[in-house]
């Protein structure tokens, strides 16, 4: 080895100044040194430097020695003699070596296009399209027509070769890059078609076909690897039928694209995709200008129109480009104006976050939160709202755009400097990443290696010092790009509609864009989604005019919740709920300081002020409760424990009854509250059936706590008026009560008992019983700032006609005597749950033998309790219903479930404990478990039952006021998909599945119930 070694076989020289140099293996890089092509070259400090500043010296290396094996001798002299004289070319050629490993593989494989890189003339420095054209056609010129695709393959690696270049050394930046790429693109694909047309000249005579570029490559801003997004548009040739001529233009079309996308021996170039076109990959390849128009005049959705903002002719006849594109921009900036176009544009928004991968989430470049997609989507939705009216903002090119939005008043110019500053690194960053192996990917690697090579590739675009710990670096930039963009994101849109309200000079306190008039910001919240832009202007000009403390706060908040706002189903609500919230507590210091602080906190309250009208209702009764959404345990559920303490205590402090009650009340209020922003807010669980569980436990403890307090209350009433209670009273819940599955407009159905103390007269101990229940339920229900708790006894003894409160003994009698089979049944759900204790759990015992029979149900009862069913499906069904969406009776709903349910109970729960609970699902599970039912029965009831329940508990979250069926509004009907997780624009989906999931549970219902 002719290099100076140091006694021993120890680490030589030369290897010391590799390492120093920032090669990672030097003992691989001196015996390449030594290999003969490269004889010498390791002495020359110049060439050793210049491979230490590329981006990979390792690979720099070895792709030179490659490309100096792959010469024959003469060459091989010339290319040394140039690349250690020749400084510009030594940049060049192992700036490309170092960065890219696939094009290292070009030069090894086409070894004279080293002479590419030579030098550059003017017009090599800023080649177009034209340009591209001429160097592709000359390195096609004689060749066979069986090679020429190989040879459209190696003529456009050799001058995607020189962009490298002219890229790694700085000589272009990101734009001129990215723009001599889509150049590069279209000369190819005009090559293509020359080539298609000179393989049939009479296809080729028969038609005009010009292809659209779509995308990246119409907006001149390619990577180096993606797809080419065209559209085809084709005319009939002078005397040729227009049938015919489509036909040809196809045939052209799909010869061109193959041309590009078949690989061969010399790899593929890049998939041309036309899927943008009308129909997608079900509508024709090529259509005619008219057939064109009609499509985007009656069919087309917004996305579409936002896809064809980038739409730009490429190749093919000129003429007809232009007039495709004079046709259809009018309607591209119509397309804001369109009546669906806030539904497709959170659609749009909705499927930018379903496209990420979960486990890809953190190193994607284009769809993850602060990527290129977050940029792209802002600037082309502001494009759509403001360029109808803004001729200088249709550009196809996003950073131009953007420029063009900051000039006119739309972006603030400090937002646009960092965000165009913020896309350059990201786009940057995806152009080095996919470089490497010429791979289409937009994923951080991981690796250390590659990451250490892109940071060394990026140094200058890093402001950090690269040198000690490059990738951490590289790490530190990319995450404060995406930090800047996903803040700019909400900026964009939300910080200029102030300007436009607030009553401060244009732009001040840095609020954004400077000439955003009224009309404008209307336009930007009908884009949004707010459905009366000109009230959301009032809400904004009231919360964030002047110049208070409290409208400065505002104006910081009210961007970031205008978006939170706007991903709800009803933005509209959501604003004008916060401007409630905040006239009532705007002067509290703690409010806004909450707001601004806690991040989590301001979204949470967006999020509960959109999404329905319960929650909100309940707030703006008692704003104050906001309080609970800066706690991170604020909306845990208290349990009954504690809430029956802190009622209990409150109503110990009372005067009299009705402030007891109140007192009760409002408890009730602040915890209905918590409940219900907890469930919004998906505190409970992401499992559907543990979700509806804790909010029927939640609601069912909370009832009981009022209960027990309002019943206090009245007793210590009566007693205040008329000396001890003569009699123990006990309140029984039943229905759903009883089950634990309250939902919220759920009355509390109970059954009322008295037990009259030794001594005392049994008629003294009714009267009194009466009293205190009778006013229990009147104050429960009495009107109030507070929500009523409806106290229902209509299932006890002789319904209405009966007294409302009896005695224990007057039960047994009864149920001894009178007790029909439907009213064994309705007892499966009873449970003691407030007032005396011993006297609830004597009322249990007495009621076990009938609800848990040791004979089972006998066979006229089987039949009554069929009978019974079939009426109730037949009569009580409301007018006009539909059974196949009624939660509670309809097909396959609650009733159906929970009847089957307590067949199963009343016939085995005399011998199988597990049974005798009041809780639907688990008795379900019981009778599984016991093969009374199979587990995919048990399964599809189960399903239906958790379904139906959501149903009815998002319906009262959403309109404030109980329903058994879908809303037929359509704005309500979102509230109700959105909560059970569907997004934007898929509420048919909701019904649908609906449908599908109780109609498996009525065929269930039919053989388990009314028998085969």
């Amino acid at each position: 080895m002719s290099v100076e070694e140091r006694a021993g076989g120890r680490t030589s020289r030369l290897e010391i100044r590799l390492v120093r140099r920032g090669f990672s293996d030097p003992d691989a890089a001196v015996k390449r040194l030594a290999e003969p092509a490269l004889t010498g070259l390791a002495g020359d400090p110049v060439l050793l430097d210049a491979l230490g500043a590329t981006a990979d010296p390792d690979l720099a290396l070895l792709g030179l020695t490659r490309l100096l094996e792959a010469l024959d001798e003469p060459e091989r002299h010339t290319l040394r003699d140039t690349v250690t004289t020749s400084k510009p070319l030594r940049d060049r050629l192992l700036g490309v070596l170092g960065a890219s490993a696939a094009l290292g593989d070009h030069l090894a494989r086409h070894p004279a296009d080293w002479h590419a890189l030579v030098t550059f003339d003017v017009r090599d420095m800023h080649p177009g399209a034209i340009d591209f054209q001429r160097a592709l056609a000359e390195r096609l010129r004689g060749v066979e027509p069986a090679g020429r695709a190989d040879a459209l393959r190696a003529a456009y690696r050799r001058c995607l070769l020189a962009i490298a270049a002219r890229d790694l050394t700085g000589t272009t930046d990101l734009a001129q890059t990215a723009a001599e790429l889509a150049d590069l693109a279209g000369a190819t694909l005009q090559t293509a078609l020359d080539i298609a047309a000179d393989e049939d000249p009479d296809t080729a005579a028969a038609c005009r076909l010009a292809v659209i570029g779509m995308g990246k490559c119409g907006g001149r801003e390619l990577n180096y690897v993606s797809d080419v997004d065209v559209i085809f548009v084709a005319e009939p040739a002078e005397g040729v039928e227009e049938h015919r001529a489509v036909q040809a233009a196809t045939r052209l079309a799909a010869r061109m694209m193959r041309l590009c996308s078949d690989t061969t021996g010399e790899g593929v170039i890049w998939p041309v995709d036309a899927n943008l076109r009308p129909e997608g990959r079900n509508g024709p390849l090529v259509r005619t200008l008219a057939s064109h128009l009609a499509y985007y005049q009656r069919w087309a959705k917004t996305w579409e129109f936002q896809a064809l903002l980038k739409a730009r002719p490429v190749a093919g006849d000129g003429e007809l480009g232009v007039q495709y594109l004079a046709a259809i921009s009018p309607l591209v900036w119509q397309a804001a104006a369109r009546d669906n176009f806030v539904t497709d544009v959170q659609q749009m928004r909705r499927r930018v976050v379903d496209a990420i991968p979960a486990t890809e989430l953190d190193r994607q470049l284009k769809l993850g939160p602060g990527g290129l997609r977050d940029v792209e989507f802002a600037v082309q939705l502001l494009q759509l709202v403001h360029g109808r009216t803004d001729p200088a903002l249709r550009s196809g090119n996003t950073l131009q755009a953007l420029a063009a939005l900051s000039d006119g008043g739309y972006v603030g110019r400090a937002d646009a400097a960092s965000l165009d500053t913020a896309y350059r690194f990201l786009r940057s960053l995806e152009h080095r990443i996919q470089l490497h192996r010429l791979r289409r990917t937009h994923l951080v690697p991981t690796g250390q290696a590659d990451l250490r090579r892109l940071a060394r590739s990026l140094s200058v675009r890093i402001n950090d010092d690269t040198r000690a710990d490059p990738v951490a670096a590289l790490e530190r930039e990319w995450k404060r790009h995406a930090v800047e963009v996903r803040r700019l994101h909400e900026r964009l849109f939300y910080r200029p509609l102030l300007d436009a309200v607030a009553e401060l000079p244009a732009g001040a306190a840095g609020l954004g864009a400077p000439g955003l008039t009224p009309a404008g910001a209307r336009a930007r919240l009908e884009a949004l989604g707010y459905a009366d832009p000109a009230a959301a202007l009032r809400h904004l000009s009231a919360l964030a005019s002047g110049v208070s403390r409290k409208a400065a706060i505002q104006r910081t908040l009210l961007p970031v919740l205008l978006g939170w706002f706007a991903d709800s189903a009803d933005p509209d609500a959501g604003l004008l709920n916060f401007r409630q919230v905040s006239d009532a507590l705007g002067r509290t210091p703690w409010y806004l300081r909450l707001l601004r602080d806690e991040g989590a906190a301001a979204e949470q309250l967006a999020r509960v002020l959109s999404a329905g009208r319960l929650a909100p209702d309940l707030l703006l009764r008692a704003p104050e409760a906001v309080a609970m959404l800066g706690d991170p345990q604020g909306l845990d559920p208290r349990g009954r424990a504690a809430l029956e303490q802190e009622i209990l205590a409150a109503v110990g402090r009372a005067r009299d009854a009705h402030a007891g009650v109140a007192a009760a009340r409002s408890v009730r209020r602040r915890e209905l509250f918590r409940t219900a922003a907890a469930d919004v807010l998906g505190r409970f669980g992401t499992d559907p059936g543990e979700a509806i569980d804790t909010a029927g436990e939640a609601l069912t403890a909370l009832n009981a706590a009022t209960l027990q307090g309002a019943l206090r209350a009245c007793i210590l009433g009566w007693e205040a008026r008329n000396g001890e209670l003569p009699t123990r009273i006990a309140i029984i819940a039943m229905g759903r009560f009883g089950g634990h599955e309250l939902g919220y407009g759920s009355d509390a159905d109970v059954l009322l008992v008295h037990e009259p103390l030794l001594e005392a007269l049994d008629e003294d101990a009714a009267r009194a019983a009466h009293a205190v229940c009778h006013e229990l339920r009147t104050l429960l229900a009495a009107p109030s700032t507070e929500p009523p708790l409806l106290v229902d006894a209509d299932l006890r003894p002789e319904g209405r006609n009966g007294p409302l409160v009896r005695t224990l003994g007057s039960y047994a009698a009864y149920y001894r005597r009178w007790s029909h089979v439907w009213e064994s049944q309705a007892l499966l759900r009873a449970e003691p749950v407030a007032g005396d204790a011993g006297l609830g759990e004597r009322f249990r015992a007495l009621i076990d033998p009938l609800r848990y029979p040791g004979s089972g149900v006998p066979e006229r009862d089987l039949t009554e309790i069929r009978r019974i069913k079939a009426r109730i499906e037949s009569e009580r069904l409301p007018r006009g219903a539909d059974p196949t969406t009624h939660t509670k009776i309809g097909r396959g709903g609650l009733a159906d479930v929970e009847w089957v349910v307590q067949l199963l109970q009343l016939q085995h729960g005399h011998e199988l404990p597990g049974l005798r609970t009041t809780r639907t699902r688990a008795a379900l599970a019981e009778a599984a478990r016991a093969g009374l039912i199979s587990e995919p029965d048990a399964a599809v009831l189960d399903a239906a039952w958790v379904l139906a329940s959501r149903v009815r508990s998002a319906v009262m979250l959403v309109r404030g006021r109980p329903g058994d069926s879908f809303p037929a509004d359509a704005r309500e009907l979102a509230g109700v998909a959105r909560y059970l997780g569907y997004g934007a624009g898929h509420s048919g989906e909701l019904v649908d599945d609906y449908r599908r999931t109780t109609r498996r549970a009525r065929a269930v219902v039919e053989r388990l119930f009314y028998g085969p």
